[in-house]
Formats: C-alpha cells, sequence, structure tokens
C-alpha cells in the first residue's frame, strides 16, 4: 500500500476518472451510456446530492476509483452508506488499492455519522471477495430485484 494515495474526486478528475468508471462498466459487461456517465458525475460533484467518490493514486496517476452514497434507513437512527461502485485499474491490482479505497469510505462513512457501510459484489467476482473477505463481513442476504 506504500506510494498510494486516496483523496475524494474533483472536478479536474474527470479525465482520468472516466477511463476508470467504463472499465468498471466493461467488467460486468454493461454499457450505462453517457447520459448516465454525465448524471454520475455531476452527482459526484454537487455538495446537496448524497453521491460521494474518491480516487486511489499512485505516482500521481488515478488507479481506482470508488463511488458511494448516503441514505436514511428504518433500521438506525443516523444514515447508512452503500458503496455503490469500486474499481481497481488492471495494471494496479494487487498492490492495496482496493483496500485503502474501502478504507477511505469507512472514515468518511464514520466521519458522517453512519453505523454501516455495505456493498455488493457478484459471486463470481473471486479476486475482489478476497479482499472483501477480509475488511467486512458477508450478511448472507440474497439481492433481489425488478427492472422497471
Amino acid at each position: 500500500m506504500d506510494g498510494i494515495a486516496v483523496r475524494p474526486l474533483a472536478a479536474e478528475d474527470r479525465a482520468a476518472w472516466e477511463p476508470l468508471w467504463l472499465g468498471y462498466q466493461r467488467f460486468y459487461a454493461v454499457d450505462l451510456g453517457a447520459d448516465v456517465t454525465e448524471a454520475t458525475w455531476q452527482r459526484i460533484l454537487d455538495p446537496a446530492a448524497p453521491v460521494y467518490g474518491v480516487a486511489a493514486f499512485a505516482r500521481d496517476a488515478m488507479v481506482g476509483i470508488a463511488h458511494y452514497i448516503f441514505h436514511p434507513t428504518t433500521w438506525s437512527a443516523g444514515p447508512r452508506c452503500y458503496l455503490n461502485d469500486i474499481f481497481t485499474a488492471e495494471a494496479a491490482r494487487g498492490r492495496g488499492v482496493g483496500r485503502r479505497l474501502i478504507e477511505a469510505v469507512y472514515a468518511d462513512a464514520a466521519a458522517k455519522g453512519a453505523d454501516r457501510v455495505y456493498w455488493l459484489t457478484h459471486e463470481s467476482n473471486t479476486t475482489a471477495r478476497r479482499l472483501y473477505d477480509q475488511v467486512a463481513e458477508r450478511s448472507g442476504f440474497i439481492q433481489y430485484r425488478k427492472t422497471l
């Protein structure tokens, strides 16, 4: 993890962020479209939106991103934090980037009074799951969804 710095995304990061965002989409075999990409970026930059983004840098190159959302819940007086997206550039994997991004989200969530950070990953994402098993506990819940 030496030499990896994590900080909030800023407007000047767009050119470095977008290839990672598109790489994340390729990893999950989705194409969310330019309109969703633009809306996501604008939400990250909007101080009134509950969407946040951090980036990991190695030698001044952006090598990872994480996006997370704060929301109220019926199970806690404070907010919950959903780690919506996390992605590390292929060349930087195995160097602690993902762990540093998760730790940054944990720190921000604690500072904002959240009682929990949670996320989803695909069951086939075995590489990421090895990390996730080290930094969090599996809830045992199964996700159901209906696309509208």
